[in-house]
């Protein structure tokens, strides 16, 4: 059995991917909320923002955290395909999560099934993200941490869509953010600890690309998205301070005000 270090750098990759999973937890909360207050496109377009948010923090944390995975006797690629599209996978099955809540008129049945869409979607980015690993070897799957990584992940979703729906002020948002992120934490290296590699020594050359060449390019540029969309989400008046600009006999601006305005693909303006 190849020994496996899932810190080789230390501190720093645990740390850095939560501060990963706060971020697109508090960003997706945030824009969930801000949703929830709004009609038609607007709510749209709050909530692809949101589900983009999510997917985009939990994708972000998982690989940050792997770039701290290593396995003794071997090297370890990753097959460039299937990693992107575990980030869309991510991001579509946390959308439908996302939109279930937003647009279903029974809220407890909104929350119970955006919550299972949407720990689902978080758990099949892990899986397929691993599935994506290359190695000289196999690797294993203990199946009872297997089915508790899937446990926490549906459980920590459905907090944080349940948080969404009823926790309004910033600071409310900012810790229930801080427990999702450790709830994804806490599921990622659940998953990791259900994972054994068995190395067979070989010569050949391992196909796909190194985590340096692809993976932390990707992470950064992700990483950046949601640090800008969470500026701009910040700087966004909300529907509250929108009507008091306008009672106040000073519309605010529609390319700025309302998110419905935005192209959808990028964050609500």
């Amino acid at each position: 059995m190849g020994h496996l270090d899932h810190a080789a750098f230390g501190l720093l990759t645990p740390v850095l991917s939560y501060v990963m999973a706060v971020i697109g937890a508090a960003l997706g909360l945030r824009c969930t909320v801000r949703a929830l207050g709004t009609t038609g496109r607007s709510r749209r377009n709050w909530l692809i923002t949101a589900a983009s948010a999510i997917g985009t923090g939990i994708w972000t944390m998982h690989f940050v955290a792997m770039l701290g995975f290593a396995v003794r006797g071997t090297d370890i690629r990753y097959n460039v395909p299937l990693t992107i599209l575990s980030l869309l996978v991510a991001m579509l099955v946390v959308g439908a999560g996302v939109f279930w809540v937003g647009f279903g008129r029974d809220r407890g049945k909104a929350l119970l099934v955006g919550g299972l869409a949407t720990g689902l979607g978080v758990a099949s980015m892990h899986y397929m993200g691993m599935a994506a690993l290359r190695l000289h070897g196999s690797v294993r799957y203990d199946p009872l941490l297997v089915a508790l990584s899937v446990v926490i992940a549906v459980v920590a979703a459905t907090a944080a869509l349940w948080a969404a729906l009823n926790i309004k002020s910033p600071l409310a948002v900012a810790v229930a953010s801080l427990v999702m992120g450790a709830a994804v934490s806490s599921m990622h290296y659940t998953g990791m600890r259900a994972v054994a590699v068995q190395v067979t020594p070989a010569g050949a050359e391992l196909p796909g690309a190194t985590a340096m060449q692809f993976i932390f390019p990707l992470a950064v540029g992700l990483g950046s998205y949601l640090f800008v969309t969470s500026a701009f989400v910040a700087l966004s008046p909300t529907a509250g301070e929108r009507a008091a600009y306008t009672s106040a006999g000073r519309p605010a601006d529609p390319e700025t005000a309302d998110p419905a305005t935005a192209p959808s693909t990028t964050a609500p303006a």
